[in-house]
């Protein structure tokens, strides 16, 4: 057997019965050195030196987004991200349970039998009568002026003092097929009623931010022509009722030689009108020629023709938001409205209602005995329809009727308060 060597052991190891002393030894390390903290440019008196610490960052801020923005697209090309599609008005919207399919059978079986088909369908023409509330100054003669260029077949009568209901009889015994009431207040429209006749129904508007003719820049003048028709967005059931009546003012025939388009836009509820006109234009562009041979300028260039076609405004411009829709002609007593437009909430209504009785109360206690006189609210409107909406809604703008101000009905939770007129 060979021998066993025995190992050398260094001087300074300790002896062979002392293990663990031995490895705690080892184990003994020199404390590390902490690394000072990086010196910021700011901390640097020296301007040449803070310069150069300065731009030393910058360098390396640069490089690391450079760096990241490189991974990124590494990770990109391996497994592409999903699109982010930003939260607008129109994504966020709650479905709506009314808008129309185009296989919806029942909706074009209505068609058929509604106020408009015989103007759709072509067994009728257009004829539009255009007129004013009484008083009417400022913007609206213009107005309608513009009104009158943009439909066709349309004939303004004055309003004079008669009444609306007189109004409707003339227009039915002259065979006109549609009536519009322009209501000025304070020297500006701000108001369109459209009564389809001779049974309607009728659409009360609110009409605002109107721009006339004259106001646009670099607008151009309407032709005589048939326009072009445009309805965008009419795709709920109410919006299709909407889109038929307007489309009921307008010529089925349209001219598309002459060069104009009237566009409704319907967007959240509100309609935006727009009357343009087609310009075509010819353009030459210079072709250089390819032979070599041509000496003069003139044969080395060849004009090419280019027809090009772009929109011009004539006005004039507003926007349209549906308050009523009521059936027959206009009637605010014994009318029956197909849609009214709901104006607060159950508890905003409450508060309103609540702060405006404060008021009242303090009226009271400021000046003990004032012209203000306290009765119960008398609603303007006596149908079963609207007697039904005052108590579900609980609300009615306040109104002027027969010089008496109307205040709004009371709610729920204030149907022993009074309410005040200056009757």
């Amino acid at each position: 057997m060979a021998k066993e060597r025995k190992r050398r052991q260094p001087a300074d190891a300790p002896p062979p019965g002392d293990d663990d002393e031995g490895r705690d030894h080892r184990r003994e390390k020199k404390p590390r050195k902490e690394r000072p903290d990086p010196v910021l440019p700011s901390q640097i008196k020296n301007k040449d030196k803070r310069k150069e610490v300065h731009a030393k960052l910058k360098r390396e801020k640069k490089a690391q987004k450079r760096q990241l923005a490189r991974e990124r697209g590494q990770a990109a090309q391996r497994a592409p991200p999903e699109k982010l599609v930003p939260r607008t008005i129109e994504n966020t919207r709650e479905p709506d349970e009314t808008v129309c399919r185009p296989d919806d059978q029942e909706l074009f079986a209505g068609n058929d039998a509604d106020e408009f088909n015989a103007v759709l369908k072509q067994q009728t023409t257009p004829k539009v009568l255009i007129t004013t509330c009484r008083f009417n100054s400022g913007r609206g003669p213009a107005f309608i002026e513009e009104l009158m260029q943009v439909i066709p077949n349309s004939c303004y009568v004055k309003r004079g003092t008669y009444e609306l209901k007189k109004i409707v009889e003339y227009a039915n015994n002259r065979d006109f097929t549609s009536l519009v009431v322009v209501h000025t207040n304070r020297r500006e429209p701000d108001a369109l009623l459209i009564i389809n006749l001779p049974a309607g129904p009728t659409a009360h508007f609110k009409l605002s931010k109107l721009i006339l003719r004259k106001d646009i820049k670099n607008h151009g003048n309407p032709t005589s022509h048939k326009p072009e028709l445009v309805l965008n967005n009419f795709t709920t059931r109410l919006g299709h009722r909407v889109g038929r009546m307007i489309q009921s003012l307008f010529p089925q025939e349209p001219n598309f030689r002459g060069r104009r388009v009237v566009t409704f836009h319907n967007q959240r509820d509100y309609i935006f009108f727009r009357h343009h006109r087609y310009i075509f234009e010819m353009k030459e562009n210079k072709i250089a020629s390819k032979d070599k041979k041509a000496k003069t300028s003139e044969s080395k260039s060849q004009p090419e023709k280019q027809v090009i076609c772009r929109l011009q405004e004539c006005g004039p411009r507003f926007t349209l938001k549906l308050l009523t829709l009521q059936h027959g002609t206009f009637d605010t007593k014994n009318g029956e409205y197909e849609w009214v437009h709901k104006w607060l909430s159950s508890d905003e209504q409450a508060g309103w209602q609540i702060a405006a009785c404060c008021w009242v109360l303090l009226l009271h206690m400021a000046w003990g005995s004032h012209p203000i006189q306290v009765r119960p609210y008398v609603s303007a409107r006596t149908s079963v329809q609207a007697r039904a909406y005052d108590t579900e809604v609980g609300w009615s703008r306040v109104q002027q009727c027969s010089g008496t101000w109307l205040a709004p009905s009371p709610g729920p939770a204030m149907l022993s308060a009074p309410v005040w007129s200056n009757g």
